[in-house]
């Protein structure tokens, strides 16, 4: 008995010094190994032999308390009670170490699962913030591009502005100048039209002087 508990207890030993100090792969083998005990009936089992061990333990301590009890009613301790009480206490310090290195395994295990964990999230939590900065670096160079893009529009949008602008002011120029060609004509016509009248006038008034010249000569 006192042998397998010795070995039960160097192997919890063991395993906690390797849960505590990462020493190569033995870690991650250990880790591995204690979800594998922990998935299907191992947690049946375990628990099985932990009860076992606590009875065994509250009986090597009742034991314990009988011989101290009795050997204080009888005010001395028989060699035979004395073996018994070192033989109880040496099994129930074996089983308590025991136990007490299971439970800190079984939290070990529980705090580096959640370590493990929480150092994925973390990860997986800088590769989104990577995306997402490059995501963002992506924006603001399209939206350089778009801004430049823009800033070249505005400065055709302006160019063509003072185009129509000079356009149209040379329109206006063309305008005034067919105001003032068609004025200009309509001051020809007039004066065209009187001139016609004075030449009809002094058509009539040749005629006229010819006729008394005739008359004259006659």
């Amino acid at each position: 008995m006192f042998q397998l508990l010795f070995l039960v207890l160097f192997a919890e030993g063991a395993v906690t010094l390797i849960l505590m100090w990462k020493i190569g792969p033995l870690r991650e083998l250990a880790m591995r190994s204690l979800d594998q005990l922990k998935i299907g009936k191992g947690p049946a089992t375990v628990k099985t032999l932990a009860c076992t061990m606590s009875m065994i333990f509250v009986s090597s301590v009742t034991s314990i308390l009988k011989i101290q009890n009795r050997g204080a009613k009888l005010g001395t301790v028989t060699p035979m009670d004395q073996v018994l009480w070192r033989t109880h206490l040496i099994e129930a310090s074996l089983i308590g170490y025991s136990l007490f290195l299971a439970l800190v395994i079984d939290r070990m295990h529980h705090c580096l699962r959640k370590l493990v964990n929480l150092r994925k999230t973390v990860h997986t939590s800088r590769e989104e913030v990577e995306n997402l900065k490059k995501e963002n670096q992506r924006f603001k160079d399209k939206d350089a591009i778009s801004s430049n893009e823009i800033k070249k529009l505005n400065e055709e949008v302006t160019k063509l502005k003072e185009k129509i602008q000079k356009a149209k002011s040379v329109s206006e120029e063309h305008e005034k100048r067919a105001q003032t060609a068609e004025a200009h004509v309509a001051s020809l016509q007039k004066q065209s039209e009187e001139l016609l009248l004075e030449y009809d006038r002094l058509l009539e008034d040749n005629q006229i002087l010819q006729a008394q010249a005739l008359s004259f000569k006659s």
